[in-house]
């Protein structure tokens, strides 16, 4: 049996499971805690839960960055896929996020990233809007 680090289980079993790089990072938010952390009961169960937090944290911060490095045009297919995997539309998907903005940041203390980060949401959230606009009859 080959042991694999928190890190490592959670990108080859969980995150592989999850389409999509902003799904990823929605993912990874959604198991953030009110009170700092995340929970994410299996991998805390077999990795404890310190190990399982800093995974957690690395990989979000890992996907953020990747997020943040990926150019616009491929950011709207991602939101398209990861919009449809959750049976939402791309605009209500991308406007969800921004509402959990918060979570979505690793680090609250990341200006640059937060910035960045928003701007993308905000971009996104315009290009659907104006899609949606332009072609009324396919949304």
């Amino acid at each position: 049996m080959t042991l694999k680090s928190a890190l490592q289980d959670l990108r080859e079993t969980t995150l592989a499971a999850v389409s999509g790089l902003l799904a990823k990072l929605a993912y990874l938010a959604s198991l953030r805690r009110r009170e700092g952390g995340y929970l994410h009961w299996g991998l805390s169960l077999v990795h404890g839960g310190e190990s399982s937090d800093r995974a957690l944290k690395a990989a979000q911060t890992e996907v953020l960055s990747n997020v943040l490095r990926t150019p616009i045009s491929e950011l709207v297919e991602d939101l398209r896929e990861s919009s449809q995997n959750s049976n939402q539309t791309a605009e209500a998907y991308v406007e969800g996020m921004r509402e959990e903005f918060s979570k979505l940041l690793p680090s609250p203390d990341d200006a640059a990233s937060a910035a960045h980060l928003n701007s993308v949401l905000i971009a996104l959230s315009t290009l659907e809007k104006d899609q949606k606009r332009a072609n009324p009859s396919t949304s």
